[in-house]
């Protein structure tokens, strides 16, 4: 089994823990982890990729073990996680790569590709949205109530997102089999969000997603313009991006598989083998 390297890189003053597999002359591909959770979600799919693929999986600011300045000293803004990525890849001498997202790597991952469009090879998205279709509206209202307007009234319900019981309920809701899910998983997520100072930091990124909207159309433009190939690999009983948003990525990608599994938010815990076969399959035939 191919090893991996866990390393650490500064950028721009902050400390960034990235994992890192296969051969450095192979086409590279980068996994953009999302909430509450960090590149240990890629943990399992990164050695199955890394025979024939340079992989890297950084934490983002804030999360797993890169570096988590308080939110007084780090304006955290999905614009400003972006922008470590980007120094990350390209302290690291990555200028071609294909982009895997979920959740928050979403919004990241728009923002590289929307800078950088000739660098971007494919596009692999597993729940990670990029349309106003995949928004599950009874998750997402307090959301935009707290972006809208913070304060005491719209706090307590995003804030509960912070808790065991909702971490818990992200990794096993919509699993027909939730005894396959290890529940290592909620509770490492759970401990590093609980560090103190943690939360502030969480929920400035809450108030902040609604300014990921505004990019949607722009990466409709880029998927259109582009043809960069997109796979769409979801699970379908997701109760925060509904499998709507897979399906809408066909309308504007040329080059575009949709597959839908009976899973929920976090995939490949559940359904490991089977991502992992789509997206072996996928990269086998887009070019590099």
């Amino acid at each position: 089994m191919p090893l991996v390297h866990h390393r650490t890189a500064t950028v721009d003053g902050h400390e960034i823990f990235y994992r890192e597999a296969g051969p450095a002359d192979a086409p590279t591909i980068v996994l953009l982890h999302g909430y509450p959770t960090s590149s240990s979600m890629f943990r399992q799919l990164i050695p199955l990729l890394a025979d024939d693929h340079h992989v890297i999986a950084p934490d983002h600011l804030g999360f797993g073990y890169s570096a988590a300045p308080s939110a007084s000293e780090f304006d955290y803004t999905f614009d400003a996680l972006a922008d470590i990525t980007d120094g990350l890849l390209e302290l690291l001498g990555v200028d071609r790569y294909a982009l895997y997202v979920q959740d928050y790597g979403a919004p990241i991952g728009w923002r590289l590709a929307l800078a950088h469009p000739e660098r971007i090879t494919a596009i692999v998205t597993q729940n990670g949205n990029g349309y106003e279709d995949g928004f599950v509206e009874s998750f997402w209202t307090d959301v935009w109530a707290y972006g809208d307007a913070p304060g005491p009234e719209t706090e307590p319900a995003v804030r509960a997102a912070l808790g065991l019981d909702a971490i818990r309920w992200q990794y096993l809701h919509g699993v027909s089999d939730p005894g396959t899910v290890d529940p290592d998983t909620w509770h490492h997520d759970h401990a590093l969000v609980s560090r103190e100072g943690n939360d502030a930091v969480q929920l400035a990124l809450f108030r902040d997603y609604r300014n990921n909207r505004p990019l949607y159309p722009r990466l409709h433009g880029f998927l259109r313009t582009t043809g960069v190939p997109v796979l769409a690999v979801w699970g379908r009983n997701d109760e925060i991006f509904g499998p709507d948003g897979a399906r809408a990525f066909a309308r504007d990608a040329r080059d575009v598989e949709v597959h839908l599994v009976d899973g929920g938010h976090f995939l490949l815990e559940s359904h490991l083998d089977v991502v992992a076969g789509h997206l072996r399959r996928f990269l086998e035939r887009v070019p590099a």
